[in-house]
């Protein structure tokens, strides 16, 4: 039996979890800025919510689920994607009767999806997300798009390209569906078998097929581009006009389509253009969805999200080069000699920590040189020492571990004197 973490899976230990708390943090501020709001969800949810949501024809629910059967014999799956549980919330708990509308939320938290383990793509990974719902403007579509640049640019990720496409609505997809049967129906013996499916259920995801992406008749399918109504060719030059005033490069690809089935209207996603990036250079994708919301049963009600992998966002900074600016250092470490000193230690070291300083102490009886090392690879910016004559004399000795300063301070001053010293007297 393994007791290694399952394949898929990994540890994130202290020295790396310091840039992922980093990287969260700087997520939610700028949704904060945008005035996106947390929702978080159960893991698990029941199977038939992604079955209806996401779309049965799609890899995720067909390969990709992590489905069991509970106790009870219901059907529960590890959420593989964040979207359909944050509509199921929304429809579950009437936020669309709210009178702040639309309704704007942002999400973070582990996903699971059975599929072959690579750098970047694990079968346990971290998304952030976020939804709009509620809003049929296009500029709540390029203010998702900006957010979404942003959410790199701001943790300074330079080598960036914005593709976009619209999908058009629900005519315009019906009348470019028929055209990509009529095209590809000639070839469906030369298709992959799961895209011979797909060419009945969604020929959409024809197009994003990766064993049949050489196939000549991939060159010369049908572009929804042509296929486009009058309202749907208006929406998305509002959304590129959306995007033009507030100067986000982008280009249009009309071969960029979305894997799940409800999307419709502006499909997006960001790609690393970093050098030794690897081969999969998409970071994140999104798009407008209509229908889900009335699938999960609440009322017609169309919103636009987008989703990225946090594994993904720190390779692209490795990448890059970028050094996150975490601060692991410690702002205190105790030293103390002999019993009395250690209580003594104990009872300061409690509270420097309930007067908010970072403190850690030696737990294991090393000798003041040992502590001095610890200190020292800790990266400790000051050492307080304690024994038995500065306990005589109600002091601390304190030492500046950058400068090698020393100083004696009393014990009944030992807060006050590190906040300052920490503060730099602020």
């Amino acid at each position: 039996m393994s007791m290694n973490a399952p394949r898929g899976t990994q540890d994130i230990l202290p020295g790396t979890s310091e840039k992922w708390q980093y990287v969260e943090e700087q997520l939610a501020d700028l949704c904060r800025r945008y005035h996106y709001k947390e929702i978080r969800t159960p893991i698990f949810e029941h199977t038939e919510l992604f079955q209806r949501g996401v779309g049965d024809s799609t890899d995720i629910v067909q390969k990709e689920m992590y489905t069991f059967e509970d106790r009870g014999g219901r059907s529960i799956t590890l959420r593989p994607e964040g979207t359909a549980s944050v509509v199921r919330s929304y429809v579950q708990n009437k936020v669309y009767g709210l009178p702040n509308q639309p309704t704007k939320y942002f999400y973070m938290g582990p996903m699971f999806r059975y599929e072959r383990p690579q750098q970047g793509r694990m079968r346990q990974f971290v998304q952030f997300g976020i939804e709009a719902l509620g809003s049929d403007d296009p500029a709540i579509d390029a203010e998702v798009l900006s957010l979404a640049l942003n959410s790199y640019r701001e943790l300074g990720l330079q080598s960036l390209k914005l593709v976009v496409n619209s999908l058009g609505d629900q005519e315009s997809r019906e009348a470019h569906r028929a055209a990509l049967v009529r095209h590809f129906d000639p070839h469906r013996e030369e298709l992959c078998a799961d895209c011979q499916v797909r060419l009945d259920q969604n020929p959409l995801r024809v197009l994003d097929c990766k064993k049949d992406r050489e196939h000549p008749a991939m060159e010369t399918a049908p572009s929804i581009l042509e296929y486009l109504n009058d309202y749907s060719k208006d929406y998305f030059e509002q959304v590129q006009q959306y995007l033009d005033v507030m100067d986000i490069d982008y280009v249009v690809d009309p071969n960029l389509v979305r894997g799940l089935d409800y999307y419709n209207h502006t499909a997006f996603e960001i790609m690393s253009e970093a050098e030794g990036f690897g081969a999969i250079t998409t970071l994140s994708g999104g798009g407008r969805y209509t229908g889900l919301v009335q699938e999960v049963g609440g009322p017609e009600t169309s919103g636009i999200g987008f989703a990225m992998s946090i594994e993904r966002l720190l390779m692209a900074l490795e990448a890059e080069n970028v050094e996150l600016p975490t601060d692991e250092g410690l702002d205190v470490f105790f030293v103390s000699l002999g019993d009395e000193a250690n209580r003594t230690a104990v009872k300061v070291t409690d509270e420097l920590r309930r007067a908010g300083i970072q403190v850690d102490k030696d737990y294991l009886g090393k000798k003041m040189k040992a502590q001095f090392k610890a200190a020292d690879r800790l990266g400790s910016k000051f050492v307080l020492v304690l024994g038995d004559q500065e306990l005589e004399n109600g002091v601390i000795n304190v030492k500046n571990m950058a400068s090698g300063e020393q100083q004696e301070v009393a014990l009944d001053r030992i807060i006050e004197h590190m906040k300052n010293e920490l503060t730099g007297g602020k």
